[in-house]
């Protein structure tokens, strides 16, 4: 492990119990409906990460999901589903685990911070409704944090001398334009499907702010 990777898993680390400090556990134990998005999410994701494609070690794409699943169940839980779903990767060996804290910090934090960050901006200064609930809040984010965590993962290699910045380049950073609508729309779609059939579930949506516009 460089010492690169073992800042990442100390800060990730700290985050992460931190975080797990703040949430309520009795509060999700006593609400099975919660008990089932957050784990169903979870397990969701697990399935989506686990199909990927790269050519180099490391340099590998895959969907994220990562706003609708913030969008959904909240900042922390987010953080907490998604670190279970990368330690599930990590366990079958998708990810090696020198790249743990790499993956945690660079792949999930800072990016559900950002589409959180987004939501929060949104919520507070653009008129809110549906269209932008879905778009400001889902699409958009979900294109923005795919190429940044392409874009960190990408400063991450190259400082820590994995590869250069010709191999990064041509063979990953390449790639951020043909993911940007995909990943938009995955996470636009899922928001919509929610909206419509149950809005309920989400934790950030209220109908008398998006649809009544109170």
């Amino acid at each position: 492990m460089t010492t690169l990777q073992l800042i990442c898993l100390v800060i990730y680390g700290a985050l992460l119990i931190y975080i797990g400090k703040q949430v309520s556990w009795s509060s999700l134990l006593a609400n099975t409906r919660r008990q089932h998005i957050i784990f169903g999410f979870t397990a969701l994701m697990f399935f989506l990460w686990i199909f990927r494609v790269g050519i180099f070690t490391g340099l590998d794409v895959h969907f994220l999901w990562l706003p609708a699943l913030a969008l959904t169940v909240g900042f922390r839980w987010a953080i907490i589903a998604a670190s279970v779903a990368l330690l599930g990767t990590t366990l079958v060996h998708q990810d090696g685990w020198a790249m743990f804290g790499v993956n945690g910090l660079l792949g999930l934090i800072v990016p559900i911070a950002v589409c959180y960050a987004l939501f929060m901006l949104a919520f507070h200064k653009i008129p809110r409704n549906l269209f932008v609930y879905i778009f400001v809040c889902a699409f958009f984010p979900g294109a923005l944090i795919i190429a940044l965590k392409m874009t960190l993962l990408s400063g991450y290699f190259v400082l820590d001398g994995h590869y250069s910045w010709g191999i990064v380049r041509d063979n990953y950073l390449i790639l951020i334009p043909l993911l940007l609508f995909p990943e938009g729309l995955l996470n636009g779609m899922t928001m919509t499907l929610l909206t419509i059939y149950k809005p309920e579930w989400i934790y950030t949506f209220h109908d008398k702010f998006y649809i009544d516009g109170k």
